[in-house]
């Protein structure tokens, strides 16, 4: 007589391709040749197959967020999933119903998880959305997203005055005209049941922090971004009773792969530090203070922490995670020699979840990316050829379509003309550059439009820039192409100082020499100049707007020296100390 089991269920599958990656922490090669994504059916719904399954009954820690005044909160599985819950039917008693697009534009509050969960168990839209942006942004997402509904804080109510729109007003407090969420809270619910989404219904629509021109509207699915953050766990190296802690403001692709689906995907405690400046004591402090296992912060945080007191050690600290923009090697050799501790770095987009990384248990090149992730089949692609860069060589990153990767937007939401470009040939195209060495690690070059040419070599804004950071005066450096007659086009950075460095003729002939002493004599940084760099809402240098300032100054002729625009500008023919 034969048996056969009962057929799984799609959390039963969901957790055993997570506890296949939780079993090969440390080894990343069996992970990458084992790993696949799980077909987790038809039907699915994170919040309610995964996170309720997990939660209720639940009494471990899953969410403790730390004020500036050092006070904190706890909230465990078991409470978040009873307010979500009510969250859930609070919405639905508002008209909110399944499909419909939700902006939730909150900061790191407890109402901010509550109510991205009850959102996903309606069935409804999470739209992520910055309280940075003010109403013309807004106006945008509302039209573009079609939502039906806000959730915002009281003191961002205002900035709707001048968004028009029949949409559902929702604060977390009162305010004039707008239902206080807080009464959901007063309330007794059950249990969510399923809503019945299809893995291809929508589940989040993003904005991108466009670099070149309006943001990009993403459209993620019930699996791309549940399911495909399955990876991102991995490359965090985050497991079970794991306290984990992520700098990065809410709104943002980011917050929700690094504060949201990758630690509870793990069933570890998410901590947020919720201060309004940073300040890299306070931070080391409250890692030490709350035992953190696992910590992801931006070159930039990292930066400053490496300036700070180190001395204190890393705590409990296992795992340090670099993200957003490639590490420079000079921090990760810092914080080897300070806490003994390898940090590691990764590369993803909005699009995508996390694409390429050094994994726990990786050989880390510093500078490198490392290699593509579980699951993930990331490529480089000859931008000549349109053909799959094999073995050494450089490429522009790629997803390849003929491989179904899971963790990858459906594609930008009423943009027929970006779509066709992003998926052409077979390939989503990240419009990345990057190289493979013969080990097969990935290093990050530099985006499509910022790589340039001069006197005929190729020249990677971000290794340019990677060398300019590493003077003490420097805070930040974009490096763009600015019209040259003999050599065509030549390097200049523009650079922001740090605090107490002057825009002096000392402190750019310290910065050139400096620049001359670490790189190759094709790639020299010519001219210099102090300024102010313009930025995205998110904190992306805009590089299109000054390369098209240099075109802008190279038409008129500008000099340096003289009253026109360049005040601050220094060219190395204005040295006779670096002759030669």
């Amino acid at each position: 007589m034969t048996t056969t089991s009962a057929p799984s269920t799609s959390t039963d599958r969901y957790r055993e391709a997570r506890d296949l990656l939780l079993s090969l922490h440390g080894q990343p090669e069996r992970a990458r040749a084992e790993f696949r994504y799980p077909d987790v059916g038809e039907t699915f719904n994170w919040a309610v197959d995964w996170f309720d399954a997990i939660a209720r009954g639940n009494d471990r820690p899953a969410l403790t967020i730390v004020e500036e005044d050092l006070s904190d909160t706890t909230l465990s599985y078991d409470e978040v999933a009873t307010r979500s819950d009510q969250v859930a039917a609070f919405l639905a008693g508002q008209g909110v119903s399944r499909g419909d697009s939700v902006i939730v534009m909150l900061g790191n509050q407890v109402e901010l998880w509550d109510t991205m969960l009850g959102v996903m168990k309606l069935g409804a839209v999470v739209m992520p959305t910055t309280t940075a942006v003010g109403p013309a942004d807004l106006r945008d997402r509302i039209e573009r997203g079609q939502a039906t509904a806000v959730v915002a804080n009281p003191a961002d109510t205002p900035k709707f005055e001048e968004v028009p729109g029949d949409y559902v007003r929702l604060s977390v407090g009162e305010a004039d005209g707008w239902t206080d969420l807080r009464a959901a809270y007063r309330t007794s619910v059950p249990p969510a049941g399923h809503p019945g989404t299809g893995a291809d219904d929508r589940l989040l629509l993003y904005f991108t922090s466009g670099t070149t021109s309006r943001p990009k509207l993403v459209e993620h699915t019930q699996v791309s971004y549940p399911v495909g953050h399955l990876s991102t766990m991995y490359w965090l190296g985050v497991r079970p009773d794991d306290v984990h802690l992520n700098i990065s403001s809410p709104g943002w692709a980011k917050h929700a792969w690094s504060c949201f689906f990758a630690p509870w995907i793990a069933e570890a405690t998410i901590l947020v530090f919720n201060y309004a400046r940073f300040d890299p004591a306070a931070l080391l402090k409250v890692l030490r203070a709350h035992r953190v296992t696992t910590f992801c912060a931006p070159p930039t945080v990292w930066r400053m922490l490496i300036n700070a007191d180190l001395s204190g050690g890393p705590g409990a600290l296992r795992e340090v995670i670099g993200a957003g923009e490639p590490l420079n090697p000079e921090v990760i050799a810092q914080v080897q020699r300070q806490w003994g501790l390898t940090l590691r770095d990764g590369y993803g987009q909005t699009e995508t979840t996390a694409q390429i990384g050094n994994c726990p248990g990786d050989r880390v090149k510093p500078g490198s990316m490392g290699m593509p992730l579980p699951g993930v089949p990331s490529v480089l692609v000859s931008p000549e050829t349109g053909e799959v860069v094999e073995g050494p060589g450089e490429g522009e990153i790629c997803l390849d379509l003929s491989a179904a990767p899971v963790a990858l937007m459906t594609g930008y939401q009423g943009d027929d003309g970006r779509n066709a470009e992003a998926m052409a040939g077979g390939f989503y195209h990240t419009g990345d550059v990057a190289e493979r060495d013969a080990k097969g690690m990935i290093t990050y070059v530099g985006r499509t439009d910022d790589v340039f040419k001069a006197s005929d070599y190729k020249i990677s804004p971000f290794e340019l820039e990677s060398v300019l950071i590493e003077h003490p005066a420097v805070a930040e450096a974009a490096v763009v192409p600015a019209p040259d007659e003999v050599r065509l086009a030549v390097p200049k950075a523009y650079v922001s100082l740090v605090d107490g460095h002057q825009p002096t003729r000392e402190t750019a002939l310290s910065i050139l020499r400096h620049a001359r002493e670490h790189l190759a004599p094709w790639q020299r940084v010519r001219r210099i100049e102090f300024f102010e760099l313009p930025k995205t809402i998110s904190g992306k240098i805009r590089r299109v707007e000054l390369r098209a300032r240099e075109d802008e100054l190279a038409s008129e002729a500008v000099l340096p020296g003289t009253t026109g625009v360049v005040q601050q500008e220094w060219r190395d023919s204005d040295f006779p100390e670096l002759k030669g």
